[in-house]
């Protein structure tokens, strides 16, 4: 029977150094060739499925969140933030000293520190890391690079926003924002403390994953879905199949049918043999 899996990527397809692992692309490979549909399945804006990510192969692509889906080059959703809650949140991140930047299928837009301070992060990472330098520079470094400064941030193409850690606790965070846009936890752990997304209220992965199976007349019967982090709680729970990985958050953790290893524990690759998928 045909299965359809979704993978998440920061955490899941790739490990905390943004590297996927080879065992990871192979099981992926394996799968589509045994006939089955793998579809990415997101937080992350078209802008920052960078190639080493595409060129493993996909059928298709839910992004932000939730809020964008592709499929031969056919866009099947997108919904965007409203211009006023951008202004909202630039002008509220501005003034309390908090460091982000807005995703969009064309870029990823950051505010005036977010740049060096994500360096700041890496730099760090290398130091109390050497060894790791080719994968950051693989994985971490490329996304750094890509973000653009300078930028009106006034915007109308915004999927979500993704906010680094600071002295404002992300409650506060929440509570400013909890009428306009889904606050959560950031789902890349090297962001901090108090760090987090954004994204279009009432839109999440399983939403976007419902969406998608109408469009192909399928059913969830033989559906799978493989992540780690808070945005992927709903995926979970609403496949047949949810794994969480073995680096996954506690409560993921308990949201899931079945927990595999981590990433760099050929987490995919032996839960695709588990399931008789490759």
């Amino acid at each position: 029977m045909q299965a359809i899996i979704f993978m998440d990527i920061d955490g899941t397809l790739v490990n905390d150094n943004g590297v996927i692992p080879a065992s990871a692309t192979l099981a992926i490979k394996k799968a589509r060739e045994n006939g089955h549909l793998v579809f990415i399945c997101t937080g992350r804006s078209k802008a920052e499925l960078f190639p080493e990510i595409l060129e493993v192969g996909f059928d298709g692509i839910i992004g932000a969140a939730g809020g964008y889906i592709e499929m031969d080059e056919e866009v099947l959703l997108h919904e965007r933030v409203k211009r006023e809650d951008v202004q909202h949140l630039v002008e509220f991140f501005n003034k309390n000293g908090i460091d982000f930047y807005l995703e969009s299928n064309g870029g990823l837009f950051a505010s005036k520190n977010c740049k060096s301070h994500i360096q700041g992060i890496i730099d760090a990472l290398l130091l109390d890391q050497p060894d790791a330098r080719e994968e950051v520079e693989k994985g971490l470094q490329p996304f750094h690079d890509v973000l653009v400064e300078a930028e009106d941030l006034l915007r109308d193409d915004i999927n979500k926003i993704s906010f680094l850690g600071s002295d404002v606790a992300i409650e506060v965070i929440r509570q400013e924002f909890e009428k306009n846009f889904h606050v959560i936890p950031s789902t890349v752990p090297m962001f901090g403390n108090n760090s987090g997304e954004l994204s279009v209220p009432g839109i999440h992965k399983a939403t976007a994953i419902e969406k998608l199976l109408q469009h192909l007349k399928l059913d969830k019967e033989n559906t799978y879905a493989y992540g780690d982090g808070l945005n992927d709680i709903e995926m979970l729970e609403y496949v047949k199949y949810g794994v969480a990985m073995g680096n996954a958050k506690e409560l993921v953790k308990k949201s899931a049918d079945d927990i595999t290893g981590t990433p760099d524990e050929d987490g995919i690759y032996q839960s695709f043999i588990k399931y008789g998928l490759i």
